[in-house]
């Protein structure tokens, strides 16, 4: 047995997730490694995401040279710093704050030489940040298509791959306007997988998916989108910059912090408590009930036969979840996972569960997750509470705010993707 009660347990190994992603923690060592000593010309820093403002308060912190830039964040995740501008702006509906923020960065990089060099801080978020559009598209457009893509079931890549053919600064556009100055991008991955083309959408990094794709991704989707969409992918207008682009050739990729280093530091603290912990992925995709179910699956082997692992044990496990929105609930992926997990178990005596976005924000919500319990459906349905309707109205964050049990982060201020811990005792 461990010698903490499981709701503690679970929700320091959630916190120990995201400290281990905290900017403060990651910039210095890739500044002194990347930037060991200031450009002949400008530094120049920019940067989209909702850690971004804190990773340009940690630059600040750490260059003692002369910088200046413009970084966007969402509503609520600014920080405080003297010589980079913060700006905030909408997420995950994008607003007229970006599309302006969006604007000023590239007007920043303009101009720039060989002598200079643009410091990029991106992190999970900035698709939503930088809504600016191709010409012939609104701002209007851009957030008619964000809520379709959310509500579709489409995995972030795919979400990504239409966003980079509709816009102006992402898909290696924001790099390809930096030339000739060098480009040194930090990267906080919130994406299965940590590919660069898909963390905030590329705005740095060459691209090597074409209209076709986005084309194929909304026709399988069924996504119902402005005609002006339609008409720039289907005429090529919305082509992106591919990977041996030549004004990409001084752009340098380094990321800084992902999701498997925070299960790692999740595992630690299980381990310092006398509990094993198993990490079974960092980049699990699918419909978040169909994982949740299959995680019970797993769990209830745990308990009963000591396969794959013996028990006392946690189960680990991040990546990015989707949820095809068909109820009216206050949804949310983490606890659409960890409503269907309830499901299945059926009060299991011995397994508990956290699930939580590392962003603190899990859908549209200021909850980063929930816990869940032994008798969390008894304690539901004492309220006339069922999980199973819940789950059939995407209601999650009803479910276990009724319970009590949601899990409340306030801004983070990094984001290394979903973060789901299964206990069995």
């Amino acid at each position: 047995m461990t010698d903490i009660a499981p709701a503690a347990l679970l929700r320091a190994m959630f916190d120990a997730a995201i400290a281990s992603a905290q900017p403060a923690l990651r910039i210095p060592a890739f500044l002194h490694d990347f930037l060991p000593e200031p450009p002949a010309g400008r530094l120049v820093v920019i940067g989209a995401g909702k850690a971004s403002a804190e990773m340009a308060k940690a630059v600040e912190a750490h260059w003692p040279g002369e910088l200046s830039g413009l970084v966007v964040t969402r509503y609520g995740y600014g920080a405080p710093c003297t010589r980079i501008e913060i700006v905030e702006a909408a997420h995950p509906v994008p607003d007229a704050a970006g599309l302006a923020a969006a604007q000023r960065l590239l007007a920043l990089v303009q101009g720039l030489t060989e002598d200079d060099l643009v410091l990029c801080l991106i992190s999970g978020g900035g698709s939503a940040l930088l809504p600016l559009p191709l010409a012939g598209l609104t701002l209007e457009d851009k957030q008619q298509l964000s809520r379709a893509l959310l509500r579709s079931g489409a995995s972030i890549t795919e979400m990504n791959c239409v966003r980079r053919h509709l816009s102006a600064i992402k898909g290696g556009r924001l790099a390809a306007a930096c030339h000739p100055a060098r480009v040194v991008n930090l990267l906080i991955s919130d994406v299965p997988g940590d590919n660069p083309i898909d963390i905030a959408s590329g705005p740095t990094i060459g691209d090597p998916t074409t209209c076709a794709d986005a084309l194929d991704i909304i026709r399988r989707y069924g996504l119902a989108l402005p005609p002006a969409v339609l008409d720039l992918l289907q005429s090529g207008r919305g082509e992106s910059v591919k990977p041996d682009d030549p004004r990409l050739a001084g752009v340098s990729t380094h990321i800084i912090a992902a999701p498997q280093q925070a299960l790692e530091a999740a595992a630690r603290v299980a381990a310092a408590h006398g509990v094993p912990a198993h990490i079974l992925g960092d980049a699990i995709e699918g419909e978040a009930r169909e994982v949740g179910r299959v995680m019970a699956g797993i769990a209830r082997q745990v308990a009963a036969h000591g396969q794959p692992f013996a028990p006392p044990c946690v189960l680990l496990s991040g990546g990015e979840t989707t949820v095809t929105v068909r109820g009216q609930g206050r949804g949310g992926r983490n606890v659409e996972f960890l409503l269907a997990l309830a499901v299945a178990l059926q009060g299991h005596p011995r397994i508990h569960a956290l699930a939580g976005d590392t962003d603190g924000v899990d859908g549209l919500e200021e909850i980063a997750g929930a816990c869940l319990a032994p008798d969390s459906l008894a304690r539901a349905y004492a309220q006339g509470i069922r999980a199973a309707d819940a789950l059939a109205d995407n209601d999650g964050h009803g479910f276990f705010g009724a319970l009590g049990d949601a899990v409340i982060t306030g801004p983070t201020r990094t984001n290394v993707n979903d973060f789901r811990a299964i206990l069995v005792l």
